[in-house]
């Protein structure tokens, strides 16, 4: 299964005016591990996450997915693998109907329209959406874009999902929903979010990022009890683990 693997090496990146935004950060990410990357407003979060199939291109370091370091060469191979879903939706619905903007990644591999109907069907069977498949996607509820927009993404077979901030602006019964359906998925999965609360449900690790940097990669719930840690990293313990500040009860975790 070493395609499954993500491994980042010393890697670095600068904005174009110079600022660096990551600053020699490593890690590595084995088959079926879900991985929450959290961090503060500018820590870093989606720039990683934009190198981990070839939108970004380092200053220096190194991507390995599978058995292929990210260059020019292997990046359409390694973008078969790895399926990212983008913080808004709308940056990934831009076809007509839902349908279409579900079959434009498999069209363009090349497959038979049969197998693309098929897999139109089975992305939007499993988020839960196939009675959207004719509908516009400007017409629907930002819940309903984010599944679409993850059955865009699984209509391509990945073996890893990259997510962006994937409860950003869904409502309480959505979020409830998107996280349902991501514990049944067995891809490798690495969660970008400010949700601390979806990280605990569904990731067993946690990545934090501060400064470009990997501050702490560990076990989610060891991480999120560490309150000295988490104010450095200018995040708070999640909702559930906080307890009651009205009746002063404890969180059980």
């Amino acid at each position: 299964m070493s395609h499954h693997i993500v491994e980042v090496k010393d890697l670095k990146y600068s904005y174009p005016d110079g600022t660096p935004a990551l600053d020699g950060i490593s890690f590595l990410i084995t088959h079926g591990e879900s991985v929450a990357v959290v961090g503060s407003n500018g820590a870093g979060k989606s720039t990683l996450l934009h190198h981990l199939n070839g939108y970004l291109t380092p200053t220096s370091g190194m991507v390995r997915i599978g058995d292929l370091p990210l260059s020019k060469s292997t990046v359409q191979a390694v973008r078969r693998s790895v399926g990212m879903v983008f913080q808004d939706p709308d940056d990934q619905l831009f076809m007509p109907t839902v349908a279409d903007d579900v079959a434009f990644g498999p069209l363009n591999l090349g497959l038979p329209l049969e197998e693309v109907n098929d897999r139109v069907d089975r992305a939007l069977t499993t988020v839960g959406a196939l009675h959207l498949k004719n509908r516009p996607p400007y017409k629907l509820s930002g819940g309903e874009k984010r599944s679409v927009a993850i059955a865009s993404t699984l209509s391509m077979s990945p073996d890893i999902l990259v997510m962006d901030e994937p409860s950003a602006n869904l409502d309480p019964q959505a979020r409830r929903r998107l996280i349902e359906l991501l514990s049944t998925f067995t891809h490798t999965k690495i969660i970008a979010t400010h949700d601390l609360d979806m990280a605990l449900d569904l990731c067993d690790r946690t990545i934090i990022l501060h400064g470009g940097l990997i501050t702490a990669d560990g076990p989610t719930l060891d991480i999120f009890r560490d309150s000295a840690l988490l104010r450095r990293s200018h995040l708070e313990k999640p909702l559930s683990m906080q307890g009651c500040p009205a009746c002063g009860s404890m969180a059980v975790k």
